[in-house]
This record gives structure tokens, C-alpha cells and sequence, in this order.
């Protein structure tokens, strides 16, 4: 959660306006920081520009349903909200526009490691060997780490205390997740070509 930034100065209460205006006003504050905000938002943290016994889920709502039509749209994850460009935009954006780093640039295998880190963690290393019958290299698990994909979980009670992987916020805000329940099951990954694509034998 962020730190309490709370300006004393807000008026979070709006009392001078009608009701509508008020929240409407409250829509716009909601708006403004998804908008300046480089990660999900959670609640409590919205809470902090309305006034006292609004409720951000209908003001995200109406905010969500002001956005119809738009290029982008409020998503849901990691805890939190922020903007998204709907997919249909996405060739536009990758023709048009300078997003630098924000491509993810995966392989299929690279996408099936981090789904059985997702599925499994915290895993080791051997772990991850077991189920792709193959060593997993330390670069690829340094390739999806330097993206922050992953990160280091607790270390293993094993002989040696391996380390563990696991997945971050910033792995469910590049799949669109809420969190780890809304990950696919197994069928939807072979659906997918994810699982038949690296070939683990068990995910």
C-alpha cells in the first residue's frame, strides 16, 4: 500500500456542491490519479480523494461506463485499478507509438517457465526441471527477473537452501490479473498452445 500522502488542503467532502456535481468531481479526482499513476491503484488509496462513505467501486463503475467507446479502459489488477489500451489497439500502439521496454518480448518457453513458477511457486530450479525434464538456465530465470516478472521467494528447507522463485504485481499487471486465482486452468493453457508449446510434462 502507498505511503499516506493525505493533503490537508483536499476538500474530499465537496458539502458546497449539488450532489451530482459532487460526485462527478469525486469521478474526475479517480480519474486523474489511475491516470498519473505508473501502477495499480488499490482502494484505500483512492479512498483518500472522496469524501467519507463513497464508494470508489460505483464511482470506478460510472468512471468505467464514462470510458465506453474510448481506446482505453479501466482493468482491475494486482489489488488495484489502473488504465489500459484495449487490445483492439494494440497493432496501432506497436505501428505508431515509442513504448520503449513496455514490450514484454517473451518466447513461448519463457511464457511456459513463468506459468509453472506461477502454478508451483515458490519452485526451485530443480523444481522447474522436474517438470520440463530439462535445466531451466540461470539466464532465462535472469530474463524474466530483469523484467520483473519474478522474484526471489523463501529459500528452500532442502539440502542447501535453494533459492525459490515466485511471481510479482508486476507479473499480474502484464497478464491482466486480478490475482493469482485468475490464473487459466491447465486445459485453457493447452487451449492456448501454452503447455503443448514447451512441452513440460506436468502443469
Amino acid at each position: 500500500m502507498a505511503k499516506d500522502r493525505s493533503d490537508p488542503e483536499l476538500d474530499r467532502g465537496l458539502p458546497d456542491l449539488p450532489p451530482e456535481l459532487r460526485w462527478r468531481e469525486w469521478m474526475r479526482r479517480i480519474e486523474a490519479v489511475l491516470f498519473a499513476s505508473a501502477s495499480p491503484v488499490p482502494r484505500d488509496d483512492l479512498a483518500r480523494v472522496v469524501g467519507q462513505g463513497a464508494s470508489v467501486d460505483l464511482l470506478v463503475e460510472d468512471l468505467a461506463a464514462d470510458l465506453e467507446g474510448r481506446a482505453f479502459e479501466i482493468a482491475q489488477v494486482a489489488g488495484g485499478w489502473m488504465f489500459r489500451t484495449r487490445a483492439a489497439y494494440a497493432p496501432a500502439i506497436r505501428a505508431a507509438a515509442d513504448i520503449g521496454d513496455q514490450l514484454l518480448d517473451l518466447s513461448e518457453f519463457d511464457v511456459a517457465v513463468l506459468a509453472a513458477i506461477a502454478y508451483h511457486q515458490p519452485i526451485t530450479r530443480d523444481g522447474l526441471k522436474d517438470i520440463f525434464g530439462k535445466e531451466i538456465s540461470r539466464d532465462q530465470i535472469g530474463r524474466l527477473h530483469a523484467r520483473d516478472l519474478i522474484g526471489t521467494g523463501p529459500r528452500s528447507p532442502r539440502r542447501g537452501a535453494p533459492y525459490t522463485f515466485v511471481t510479482t504485481e508486476q507479473f499480474l499487471v502484464a497478464f491482466g490479473l486480478e490475482s493469482l486465482r485468475d490464473l487459466p486452468d491447465r486445459e485453457q493453457l493447452e487451449d492456448a498452445g501454452v503447455v503443448g508449446a514447451a512441452e513440460p510434462r506436468t502443469l
